[in-house]
């Protein structure tokens, strides 16, 4: 699914909270192309034309693969400062009021780049955003599930004296192999230490339904990223509905890596009564930020104005936003349907 997105206006208006956002995952070519030539990184592309001829993957592993060579040129805090800017940018101009955002520290220390630098550049730039913009971001740490349990451990640790600036874990990479139980220790631990969780449970991977059934079993998340496979298996559903656990779905994302906008799908979870929420996933790959994941899914699932109101009203209802920041969404969102 390449074809440009057309946004009607309520869903342009339509304030915003956004759960399932890497950020890594907005880096834009432009910018991809301007930190390369400030940290000297010759790229394998002539232009951005052609960077973006090579977003073309069929499958979770394949996206990955031009995911994390893309990051080579991410170095200095100022560049970590650079993308978390640019994307609270274009937040603010889609209307997203609260953000809560994936950062992947492993892909950067593995590399030689700093948990400091990675960390510092982010929360500035999301605090300079929120002092001009009111546009709120908070992080969530994912760790990177095709790397050992023993690392995870290890970055869970480097990160305890920023506690203040990580709302929460998550884990996110490659599924085929690396089961939610892997790392049933480290979310142990990162819950003792007072961080929320969640998983990643990729849509049509192996083992999906045994997936989810870890997350809620082992490992007690307060949410699934993605999830939309608990379809599979209605007792999964039934669970879901009645922890309240919200599923962050990606439309656009999905409909690269699988056989579409598991459209029908999210409108039968949405029926069920399950806190779905509508997400971007990594928006420079998969083109399309949230109003144009809500615009691509409101005419295949059939989604009302009412509907795109419960499901902003999901998103924040399941997200660890201050009560504050909820109250002044929900009111927001109410003045505007009325």
């Amino acid at each position: 699914m390449t074809e440009t997105v057309t946004v009607d206006p309520f869903v342009a208006g339509l304030p915003k909270c956004e759960l399932h956002l890497h950020i890594e995952g907005t880096l834009e070519p432009g910018l991809k192309f301007a930190l390369a030539r400030r940290n000297g990184v010759e790229l394998p592309y002539a232009d951005e034309a052609a960077l973006r001829e090579a977003y073309d993957f069929d499958d979770l592993p394949g996206f990955l693969a031009v995911y994390y060579e893309g990051m080579s040129v991410l170095r200095t805090e100022a560049d970590f400062y650079d993308l978390a800017a640019a994307y609270a940018a274009k937040a603010h101009s889609q209307n997203v009021r609260y953000a809560e955002i994936f950062f992947d520290p492993q892909a950067h220390t593995a590399r030689g780049v700093a948990f400091d630098t990675v960390i510092r550049g982010l929360t500035r730039a999301l605090d300079d955003a929120e002092r001009a913009t009111g546009f709120r971001g908070r992080l969530v740490m994912c760790f990177l599930r095709d790397f050992q349990a023993e690392f995870a451990m290890a970055t869970l640790v480097q990160a305890l004296p920023y506690k203040e600036w990580i709302i929460g874990v998550g884990l996110d990479s490659d599924e085929a192999g690396n089961p939610p139980v892997k790392f049933r220790e480290v979310f142990a631990r990162a819950r003792a230490e007072g961080f929320r969780l969640t998983m990643h449970c990729d849509v049509d991977q192996k083992n999906s339904t045994e997936h989810i059934r870890q997350v809620l079993d082992e490992i007690g998340v307060d949410r699934i990223d993605h999830g939309v496979n608990a379809l599979e298996d209605p007792a999964l559903v039934a669970r879901i509905v009645e922890r309240g656990l919200g599923l962050t779905v990606c439309p656009i994302s999905n409909a690269h890596v699988t056989d579409g906008l598991k459209a029908a799908e999210i409108r039968a979870l949405l029926d069920q009564g399950v806190k779905v929420t509508v997400n971007s996933d990594d928006p420079a790959y998969f083109p399309g930020y949230v109003s144009e994941n809500l615009a691509a899914l409101r005419g295949p699932a059939a989604l009302s104005d009412e509907e795109l109101v419960l499901l902003q009203r999901n998103a924040i209802e399941v997200s660890w936003a201050a009560p504050s920041v909820r109250e002044r969404f929900l009111a927001e969102l109410d003045t505007y349907r009325g």
